[in-house]
């Protein structure tokens, strides 16, 4: 955040229909803040309101949730918006006020207050690639959970339909085959039969439009220029997942920083002389599932990372507890893959465009911030030698 006296940090507590502001100066003194509705005449009367602070800057909570609609409307009307993880404002609330309780107005000074104490925070960027990233990858995690959904329920039927059921990895063709045998006689079983088939239409009709949006999401993902799909266990999904809660991998120093971030890295929980550490059930939960996709990939293919998992079985590691080293390692080879791709953006050829990152970032001419982020191991998690990249 700048430190000049005259800028002025912007809390916003954001809601679907209205939102909440306080403004507050560097040195954390209240001099404005205000309720506005979202709608259009709402929206200009804040902004209206905030004109009279030429220097200011916005900071929303969950830009990436409820907050995401309002950021975008600001980033049009040219205005600068940085981003408050959730958690962070709930700290503060609790350190300003002493108890936990929530209302919009506190909600806001304690928005305010991390956008003034806190460097580091990250600035919102209208960035129409990720935008369609982002949405197209939401479309196919719900294609795939209505899958499961309507899959559990075309078994149920066929529980009652077939004694003992049918297998556990079914598809469709292999259902209407199953269908086609039985021939019920009652009228519950004869309309079980009809529901069931009307499942299996849908699951057809599923399949096709997840085959579709793979395929748009490998020729949108690999748009990016990134390497990401080169990695053994990585598909377009998983890609595009990192690709859009990443964004910019440049603003982690280190691989910890991103495996303490996704959730990978485990969190000390020493006591006097016991040195011990448990599974961390905190940071981005969907990039804990790609990683967690990545490594149940790899362990059942004859990969580096299937042999590290054994190595560290055979060093007296658990079975839960190798994976999660398996994880651990693939989150480093994750984050040392993207800060290549942010490196190799960084020295292409300037244009008079400004070009986009795979990692969604702006190119410019500065150095990542990484330090020692270049591991001197094999990166197991690569489906194809490359000669290793240089990190500046």
């Amino acid at each position: 955040m700048n430190n000049e006296s005259s800028r002025v940090v912007i809390g916003m507590d954001p809601h679907k229909r209205s939102v909440t502001i306080e403004v507050m100066t560097a040195d954390e003194t209240v001099i404005g803040g205000g309720r506005y509705g979202t709608d259009s005449a709402g929206f200009a009367e804040m902004r209206r309101y905030v004109s009279q602070f030429p220097d200011r800057v916005w900071a929303i909570e969950g830009c990436s949730g409820i907050g995401h609609h309002v950021a975008i409307r600001l980033l049009a009307a040219g205005e600068e918006v940085v981003d408050v993880p959730p958690k962070l404002s709930a700290r503060a609330r609790v350190f300003a006020t002493g108890q936990g309780r929530k209302t919009d107005a506190t909600d806001a000074h304690s928005i305010a207050l991390v956008g003034t104490r806190m460097t580091g925070l990250r600035p919102v960027v209208n960035d129409e690639q990720l935008a369609v990233l982002r949405l197209l990858v939401d479309r196919r995690r719900s294609l795939g959970e209505e899958h499961t959904r309507k899959t559990s329920q075309l078994h149920k039927l066929l529980l009652e339909l077939i004694p003992g059921g049918a297998k556990k990895n079914l598809s469709a063709a292999q259902a209407k085959a199953l269908l086609a045998k039985i021939r019920p006689r009652g009228v519950v079983g004869k309309t079980r039969r009809r529901v069931a088939a009307e499942l299996v239409t849908d699951l057809e009709r599923i399949y096709a439009r997840k085959k579709e949006a793979n395929k748009e999401l490998t020729d949108l993902v690999r748009a990016t220029g990134t390497t990401l799909l080169d990695l053994h266990g990585i598909g377009p999904t998983g890609a595009a997942r990192l690709l859009v809660e990443v964004g910019d991998i440049t603003r982690f120093p280190s691989k910890s920083h991103f495996a303490s971030w996704n959730g990978t890295a485990p969190l000390d929980a020493s006591s006097g002389d016991q040195t011990r550490h448990r599974l961390s059930r905190k940071g981005n939960r969907q990039i804990n599932r790609v990683l967690h996709t990545m490594a149940r990939v790899q362990l059942r293919n004859p990969t580096e990372g299937r042999a590290y998992y054994d190595r560290k079985k055979a060093a007296g590691k658990a079975p839960m507890e190798a994976m999660r080293c398996v994880k651990r390692r693939l989150s480093d080879i994750v984050y040392q893959t993207m800060l290549n791709d942010a490196v190799r953006t960084t020295k292409a050829p300037t244009s008079t465009t400004t070009r986009t990152g795979p990692g969604g970032q702006r190119g410019n001419d500065s150095d990542p911030s990484a330090a020692g982020s270049q591991p001197h191991t094999k990166l197991f998690g690569q489906a194809t030698s490359r000669t290793r990249q240089t990190t500046p």
